[in-house]
């Protein structure tokens, strides 16, 4: 399904962060691009994007963004910007001639509004507009400047900024056939250029219908307020896993995520992260190989380091839309084998403190007991998940959580066997779950 995005506006309530709107970056990547990876997501797969003010340099960067991200962006130009948006919707009449979702390019949304809405049944001259019936308390919207709408049985009565009576939100996100088009033109010709007169005009021959976005997350990022809203908004749904463990979610992520933030405004790529993480682990190990108490705070501290900043990789895919089955694989690869050397020399640095044999099984029992463990956590997320929306699990935050424990206590037998222990009896009670389920 093809997807036709408004981006010809000037923006000048964004100024303060760009000189033109569309590329003003939202959490390391411009709003345009957002907007575009959002829909695709979703399953759309051809855009059409109208720009206007600047739009040479809207265009060269969506050139330069279509290559890079493999994706088909056909550009349209409005050289009447100024006037209202409706102009901009009818650009794309000679090049749109079956059903589409329209965008706006300064709306960020969850992608379920759109996966929605592209599976309505409509006919050939209706639209339908996504709406939250949320105006009560709706921290994302500007009440003055946003579009409201009156709907009664799941159709638009009336639209506008200006309405004293109305009972939903218009979130910027249709689903249209060509009849937009023709609604718009006949709206100009009374001297109404705005997307919403088409709209209006359509409602009152009741053609416009209602999608109820049913909580899901919406923001029109028109100034610097709403900017950073979305920011503060994404950056704490992508940084919350359901299977973070208590460590993770309580001490890991409050240190990862400002982390992150610096991080996204470089080029890093998590599989760069990934990389780091595994090599200042090995490092970590070197200086478990020497004795001492400074070598073992040290490495203990690094591990710990580390165990946070492997949160970083994960949270900039998703905030980048750089997620990969191959980035997961990799990132749990070397998981797995910094889990083995961490183990392996932490269990050398007790030998060479007490000389028993028994820490040699004790390391075994902990390494053991780790691997299965990360060998097991997906059959068990996947159950859980689809059970609950939190649950009890225990994985790799802690057992690195020990370490580190072990290090600044100087206890690395209590950590070693403490590990052997908690990893194990998870292990068992997860067979137990399972069986259960």
């Amino acid at each position: 399904m093809k997807c036709l995005i408004i981006a010809s506006g000037e923006g000048t309530r964004l100024a303060s962060k760009s000189s033109l709107k569309p590329l003003a970056f939202l959490m390391g990547i411009p709003l345009i691009a957002r907007v575009i990876l959002l829909a695709r997501k979703a399953g759309l797969d051809d855009f059409c994007v109208v720009t206007g003010y600047n739009g040479k340099r809207l265009r060269d960067y969506l050139e330069t963004f279509s290559k890079k991200r493999n994706i088909k962006i056909t550009c349209l130009h409005n050289d009447e910007w100024k006037k209202e948006n409706g102009i901009s919707v009818l650009r794309a009449a000679d090049t749109i001639n079956d059903n589409f979702i329209l965008l706006m390019s300064d709306h960020i949304f969850n992608k379920n509004i759109i996966e929605k809405l592209k599976n309505r049944k409509i006919h050939n001259d209706e639209v339908v507009l996504a709406i939250d019936s949320n105006i009560k308390r709706n921290k994302f919207v500007d009440e003055e400047d946003a579009t409201k709408v009156f709907v009664k049985d799941e159709k638009i009565l009336d639209i506008g900024k200006n309405l004293k009576e109305y009972n939903a939100y218009d979130t910027g996100i249709f689903l249209c056939t060509p009849a937009i088009f023709r609604a718009i033109e006949q709206s100009s010709k009374r001297g109404d250029t705005s997307l919403s007169g088409g709209i209006k005009l359509l409602a009152k021959r009741g053609k416009v219908k209602t999608c109820d976005i049913d909580g899901n997350y919406w923001i029109d990022v028109d100034d610097a307020v709403r900017l950073k809203l979305a920011e503060d908004y994404l950056l704490n749904i992508s940084t919350k896993k359901q299977s973070d463990g208590f460590i993770s979610r309580y001490i890991n992520r409050p240190i990862s995520i400002p982390i992150t933030k610096l991080l996204l405004r470089t080029k890093i790529q998590p599989n760069t992260i990934t990389l780091l993480c595994f090599f200042l682990s090995i490092i970590s190990v070197l200086f478990f190989f020497h004795k001492g108490y400074i070598n073992l705070l040290i490495g203990a501290t690094l591990a710990q380091f580390t165990s946070i900043l492997d949160g970083c990789d994960g949270e900039i895919a998703r905030l980048k839309f750089l997620e990969t089955e191959f980035g997961g694989w990799f990132d749990a690869v070397l998981d797995r084998y910094a889990d083995a050397f961490l183990l392996f020399g932490l269990t050398y640095h007790t030998f060479q403190i007490t000389g028993s044999i028994s820490i040699i099984f004790i390391g075994f029992l902990a390494l053991i007991g780790s691997l299965i463990n990360s060998y097991t956590a997906d059959k068990y997320d996947s159950l859980m998940k689809s059970k609950v929306h939190r649950y009890f699990r225990i994985g790799r935050d802690l057992r690195i959580f020990i370490i580190f424990l072990g290090g600044v206590l100087n206890l690395p037998i209590l950590a070693l066997l403490a590990i052997a222990i908690i990893m194990n009896v998870e292990n068992m009670r997860r067979v137990v779950v399972l069986a259960r389920a």
